[in-house]
């Protein structure tokens, strides 16, 4: 975006921690340059507890804050927005700095969508391949979620979810299988599902 002679161009990514969201800035001041600023802001964690901003020269508050606002208030977590600003010429003052640094990140947020994330259950199943492929189609026409399928001597599907729902899943791979499979819980994963 453009605002009296200024460009403001937001990057957003998906970050695990604070040296990936570190790597990004540094990556981008390398990449740009030529940008007089790169502002940033960065909330990590399922919670969204730990939050980071920096104004990066900008005078205090009208950067890096109005873009943790931003990301606060659109509910995203382990995500970095870094907007790179090139001086037009004409002072924008704070109102105007503020307004810019928050408009850029809401649209960049607006242009990239967001995923709804879930700390799942992973359920290992092992079935012969003669019955794989209709079962795996079955699960997945009443909602199952199937993270992986690995073929071996025996063919493995890595299943997800809810705690809540692990019981359903159980009891729909007995009906499906005649009771001859039984999921086994492996693990725990964050988990990206459509909205």
């Amino acid at each position: 975006m453009e605002d009296r002679g200024s460009r403001f161009l937001c990057t957003l990514r998906r970050v695990a921690d604070e040296d990936e969201a570190r790597a990004l800035v540094a990556a981008l001041r390398r990449e740009h340059w030529d940008a007089r600023h790169h502002c940033s802001a960065f909330v990590l964690g399922p919670d969204g507890a730990f939050q980071r901003s920096s104004d990066d020269g900008e005078p205090a508050g009208t950067a890096g804050a109005p873009m943790l606002d931003v990301l606060r208030g659109a509910g995203v977590s382990d995500v970095a927005a870094v907007v790179t600003r090139w001086f037009g010429g004409t002072l924008l003052g704070a109102g105007g700095l503020v307004r810019a640094y928050g408009d850029a990140v809401r649209a960049a947020l607006a242009e990239a969508g967001t995923l709804r994330r879930a700390l799942l259950t992973e359920l290992a199943l092992d079935l012969d391949h003669a019955d794989a492929g209709r079962v795996e189609g079955e699960l997945r026409s009443r909602g199952v979620t199937v993270l992986e399928t690995t073929y071996d001597a025996r063919v493995r599907l890595l299943l997800a979810a809810p705690a809540d729902e692990v019981d359903r899943v159980v009891e729909l791979v007995a009906a499906t299988t005649g009771g001859a499979s039984v999921p086994e819980a492996v693990g725990e994963r964050w988990v990206d599902l459509s909205t």
